[in-house]
Formats: structure tokens, C-alpha cells, sequence
């Protein structure tokens, strides 16, 4: 008789302790009746007791999806807290819970994780940045001035912000990274609006307006500009900016 090994049970083999999740059938192998014998050739992971059994093979999407959420969480924090240099993707790994080839196997390299936990980060701007670009060319300085000031005053979306800035900061790779996704997501297509010379430059030095405000008021934290009320910068700084765009 033919008899069928259950994972985690008597006859189930240990895995290595870098088994993957995922798929595994069960091996089986003719033995005397009443009989399980396991398939040498399967190797099954190591179950807990009272833990469901570990699968091989590729995680099923839920979990996949589950699993890199996880790893940019941890990015973002690892980041934010230990600045691009002294953050490993094994560390990223162990804050997520996971095996630092999981984090491989997702992202790539530390660059990409980093690129990957920016993309994810800046998705508010990218969402809202279609309200700047649609707006009517008077009213961009003040749409875009809104929109970045009011990214930093969320608490939710500050945090990644702030993981992503002081990495840039500090590091040319990162600081690459974060050039790439805003000057291709966002100040160009500004620029592009912009039938004025010099129409790159110009949105670039209203970003930098915008960006040395959120440094001085959210990361170094300077009074009074710190503690000013959000609606009164926006109402001075709006114009500055817009000032940089289309030059009135």
C-alpha cells in the first residue's frame, strides 16, 4: 500500500532554518500496511508544536504581498532611524521577521530597497500631484506649496518623509534616489506647464523653497518657524513661490 507523509507529523523531515514558505507536496513510498513512509528526496521544515506547518516554495500572493509590505515597513523605519549607511538589508530583515533573502528575493540590493520604501513613501505626493498640475497656472504656487506643507503636517506621511530626507542628506546613493523620483515625477512635469525660459530651473528653485522650509520647520525644528501656524506659511510663502514659477 501507498501511504502519504503529513507535514509536521512523526515522519516529517526537518528543513534548514532558511526554508522558504510556499507549496510542498507531500512524498510518498510503498511501505507494509498501515505504513507512512516519507519520501527521502522531500525535505520538510521544521513545525513548532501546535504551529501550522511551513510550506516550500513561492509564498501564495497574500502572503507574498503581506511579506513585502512588512520589509517596507521595516525599510522605512530602519531608515529613518539609522540613516542610509548604517542600515543593512539583514538588519531590514530582522525588523521585518524574515530571512535577508526574502529581502533579496523582493527588492534586490539595498538601493532598490531604499528606491522601493521612497516610491512608497512619496505616493501621496504623486497622488496629489495631479491637482498642481491641473491647476491654472496662476494658482500652481499655492496649490504646491499646499500640498508639500501639507504632507509634513500629517504625522502619517511625515514619518517616511523624514526617513527619506535624512538619508538623502547624508548619503549621495540615497540622495540619488530621492533626485531621480522628484525631479522626474514631479518638477518636471511642472516644468513642463512653464512657457518661460529657464522653466527646469525655475521649478527646481521652487521646490528648494519649499524643501529648506520643511528641513528648518519639521527636521532641525527652528522656532518660531516650527511652532507657526501652517495656514499663515502657507499664505507667505504661496507667493514666493509662485514668484519662482512664473516670475509675478
Amino acid at each position: 500500500m501507498t501511504g502519504t507523509t503529513v507535514p509536521g507529523g512523526p515522519d516529517a523531515v526537518p528543513g534548514g532554518p532558511d526554508a522558504v514558505p510556499g507549496g510542498l507536496g507531500a512524498g510518498t513510498a510503498s511501505g507494509g500496511p498501515g505504513e507512512s513512509v516519507p519520501d527521502p528526496s522531500v525535505t520538510a521544515p521544521h513545525t513548532p508544536p501546535g504551529a501550522a506547518p511551513r510550506r516550500r516554495g513561492r509564498p501564495p500572493r497574500a502572503e507574498s504581498a503581506d511579506t513585502r509590505d512588512r520589509i517596507l515597513d521595516a525599510a522605512r523605519e530602519e531608515f529613518s532611524e539609522r540613516g542610509y549607511d548604517k542600515t543593512s538589508v539583514r538588519g531590514i530583515a530582522k525588523s521585518a521577521g524574515v530571512d535577508s533573502a526574502l529581502v533579496h528575493h523582493y527588492f534586490g540590493t539595498k538601493e532598490q530597497v531604499f528606491e522601493a520604501a521612497v516610491e512608497v513613501a512619496f505616493a501621496p505626493v504623486l497622488k496629489s500631484r495631479q491637482a498642481v498640475l491641473d491647476a491654472p497656472l496662476e494658482e500652481v504656487g499655492e496649490r504646491m506649496t499646499r500640498m508639500i506643507l501639507g504632507l509634513w503636517e500629517n504625522p502619517v506621511t511625515r514619518a517616511p518623509l523624514l526617513a527619506i530626507v535624512r538619508s538623502a542628506v547624508n548619503n549621495e546613493t540615497a540622495a540619488g534616489v530621492f533626485r531621480r523620483l522628484v525631479a522626474g515625477q514631479l518638477l518636471r512635469r511642472i516644468a513642463g506647464r512653464l512657457d518661460l525660459p529657464d522653466a527646469e530651473l525655475r521649478a527646481e528653485l521652487a521646490a528648494a523653497q519649499l524643501v529648506g522650509i520643511a528641513m528648518i520647520r519639521y527636521v532641525i525644528k527652528v522656532e518660531p518657524l516650527a511652532s507657526a501656524d501652517a495656514e499663515r506659511i502657507v499664505e507667505w510663502v504661496a507667493p514666493v513661490v509662485q514668484g519662482h514659477l512664473t516670475g509675478h
